[in-house]
């Protein structure tokens, strides 16, 4: 999430943007209804996880999100059990190499990738010249 936080792009992520005794149901809810984009995080826990089912369900039904789900392959799992319908969208495979894995994800939006050692050299040269 800090190679999202670092290249400007929001996001929503419910173990992060559900408080304690908030309606988690309502809050998902939520927030499908305003992401631009839908990424389907995809792992052994997930392919298990009813809401993680539904989520992807409701995602596909929905015409905005056309061109725009995103399955995420974190760890090694057989994610076409979720659903068939995951073959049919670009996959990014976080299994591999996790820089390319990012640079991947970011050109879907038409970003360019700057890894974590570059932007930090990046920010001291901005430093620099306002001084």
């Amino acid at each position: 999430m800090r190679v999202l936080e670092r290249h400007r792009v929001r996001y929503w992520y419910s173990a992060q943007h559900i408080r304690g005794a908030q309606e988690w149901h309502d809050a998902i809810g939520r927030a499908l209804h305003v992401c631009n984009w839908f990424l389907v995080v995809l792992t052994p826990a997930s392919l298990r996880s009813l809401w993680v089912k539904r989520e992807l369900a409701f995602a596909l039904r929905q015409r905005r999100y056309n061109e725009r789900i995103i399955p995420v392959l974190l760890k090694r799992c057989q994610f076409h059990d979720l659903s068939w319908t995951l073959g049919q969208f670009e996959l990014v495979d976080f299994t591999g190499d996790f820089e390319t894995a990012c640079r991947e994800l970011l050109r879907i939006w038409g970003i360019e990738y700057e890894p974590e050692f570059a932007a930090a050299q990046s920010k001291n040269k901005k430093k620099k010249k306002a001084h």
